[in-house]
């Protein structure tokens, strides 16, 4: 495993917008070069393929595209080289990559259902007499 992104460095300011765009699709190649590894490190072939953690990694870009400010994409920039350095360098565990990046907002599955809470009465009565 060779560690490419060893220290996260500020670069200078962008000067204008065309010079941030150029360093947000510069972090995009960054970013997908390292999938392979990402993949290896955490051991990702079982749950999500390349092509879906390039198209999750392109949707958190692409959810800041409404940005025009070059300071305020500079940094959206460091924070999203910050993120990749601590995935590179498994700061983070498999559960937290697979929740962030493979299920995303959705969640998990069974969080999506309502929770059916009082079904018995032995339930409905020990919420009554707690909250009343």
């Amino acid at each position: 495993m060779a560690f490419t992104l060893r220290s996260v460095k500020v670069p200078p300011n962008s000067a204008s917008l065309e010079e941030a765009r150029s360093r947000v699709f510069d972090f995009f190649r960054q970013a997908c070069r390292s999938i392979p590894t990402i993949m290896d490190i955490y051991n990702l072939d079982d749950v999500v393929t390349k092509s879906e953690l390039r198209s999750s990694i392109s949707s958190e870009i692409r959810k800041n595209s409404h940005v025009t400010n070059p300071k305020v994409i500079d940094l959206l920039l460091f924070k999203g080289m910050e993120e990749l350095n601590n995935i590179v360098e498994h700061a983070k565990q498999r559960h937290h990559i697979i929740g962030q990046y493979v299920l995303g907002r959705q969640g998990l599955a069974q969080d999506l259902d309502t929770k059916d809470e009082g079904t018995s009465d032995f339930l409905k009565n020990f919420y009554k007499s707690n909250y009343l």
